[in-house]
């Protein structure tokens, strides 16, 4: 769609009092040309993360894809063709499609469940399948096999290792139905040679400590597998671009990982990553209501319909330019309190509390951090809300990417 000319955008200056570290990062005298609601990609930032990115992969000397589960704004892989990511990771025949489509690559495909229907498919776009259950090796192998004689088999296995709280987002709970467990592989005399990979997966948003004690547990029950295998994909969940994460401690880890098993190939398929904190949700109040000492504003977007990891991991997301209400130190100035309501009927869709420097008025235009990363992928059209546009900001220009309308909303459930 069409593009606006708009001056510079970038970051404001740190702030050391609590306030929200990132300050009109779009001014706010241009809000008004941006439609409402919208996600917002800042392409610079998001180039940013993809230097960080590529300079975890040439040190390290290990091969980093992009998790299509956590980032498929396919309007935006060309920023990442510039950087040299042409491939990513598929948890479906239909992001497999999307990275063969939109990518130019075969992908590094990991289903939970693959069905007849889909198998033959999904190996013709994939360069590597990893299977979650030697049942599933044993019933769709030879069929991929015969679509793609080139494709890599491997299997995700559980290293009942994980430093994440939140048993939602936790690979290896206990019960677990992902990854296969030491105890239920073959003896490894037995392991067919097909199964050139083992993919381990048990991080989300972790910190290189994290990832260390991962390879020391994957590597402490796998061992003597691993002169066999060709490759090793460490899976997701590696946040290298958040601001202090321990970028040597993970080039370290993995380049002594290397050190001791040469022979093979390392595979990390991170999604935050790549967009974390690259972009913003734009929305709008459209009433503010009262109940008892509670006021709530209530914006044009949805936290269930467009913001759900704000209610399923919980989280409580950033509002530029206002503070959260529990931090320890909150200036006189921030005194107007706010609870952020959403715009459908489920009565928990919203979040608080928030401080404000002003009263909020009706009409005025709120902005959302870091909404980019898995909180796209995850939208949906609960009550019928209209779906936020999606825009990307570039060389000072608004690109105006999509428009969503009723036959969006009717198309799905026909």
């Amino acid at each position: 769609m069409g593009l606006l000319n708009l001056f510079p955008f970038g970051l404001g200056k740190e702030n050391t009092k609590g306030k929200s570290s990132i300050q009109n990062p779009i001014p706010f005298t241009c809000l008004q040309y941006l439609p409402s609601p919208a996600y917002v990609l800042d392409q610079s930032l998001l180039e940013n993360n993809l230097q960080i990115i590529k300079n975890v992969a040439n040190k390290a000397e290990v091969e980093i894809v992009l998790s299509l589960k956590g980032f498929s704004m396919w309007s935006a892989f060309p920023i990442l063709n510039a950087a040299n990511f042409y491939k990513a990771t598929a948890s479906s025949l239909w992001e497999a499609r999307l990275a063969m489509e939109e990518m130019g690559s075969p992908a590094y495909t990991y289903a939970v469940a693959y069905t007849p229907e889909e198998i033959e498919e999904i190996s013709a776009m994939s360069s590597h399948l990893t299977f979650n259950s030697m049942n599933q090796y044993q019933s769709f192998a030879t069929r991929a096999k015969q679509v793609n004689e080139n494709i890599s088999f491997g299997l995700r296995v559980n290293p009942e290792f994980s430093e994440v709280e939140t048993d939602l987002y936790n690979p290896c709970a206990p019960g677990s139905r992902l990854g296969i467990l030491l105890e239920d592989l073959p003896p490894k005399e037995e392991l067919s040679s097909d199964i050139e990979g083992f993919h381990c997966h048990a991080l989300c948003e972790s910190s290189a400590e994290d990832t260390l004690e991962m390879i020391k547990a994957f590597e402490d029950k796998f061992k003597d597998y691993l002169p066999n295998l060709k490759w090793v994909n460490f899976g997701g969940g590696h946040l290298m671009t958040r601001k202090g994460y321990s970028l040597d401690v993970l080039v370290q880890a993995l380049k002594n990982f290397k050190k001791r098993w040469p022979h093979l190939q390392i595979i990390l398929e991170p999604g935050s990553a790549f967009a974390w904190e690259t972009g913003y949700l734009l929305c709008t109040i459209e009433d503010i209501v009262q109940n008892g000492n509670i006021k709530t504003a209530i914006i044009n977007a949805s936290f269930t319909a467009h913001m759900p990891d704000c209610l399923e991991m919980p989280y409580k997301p950033q509002i530029i330019g206002a503070l959260d209400a529990s931090l320890p130190y909150q200036p006189n100035e921030y005194s107007f309190r706010y609870r952020i309501g959403g715009n459908s009927c489920l009565s928990g869709d919203y979040m608080g509390d928030w401080l404000f420097d002003h009263e909020l008025q009706i009409g005025e235009r709120l902005l959302f951090n870091d909404m980019i990363h898995y909180t796209m992928v995850k939208t949906c059209t609960f009550n019928g809300v209209k779906h936020p546009s999606i825009c990307i900001i570039k060389n000072g220009n608004i690109l105006f990417r999509r428009n969503f309308n009723y036959s969006d909303y009717k198309s799905r459930l026909s």
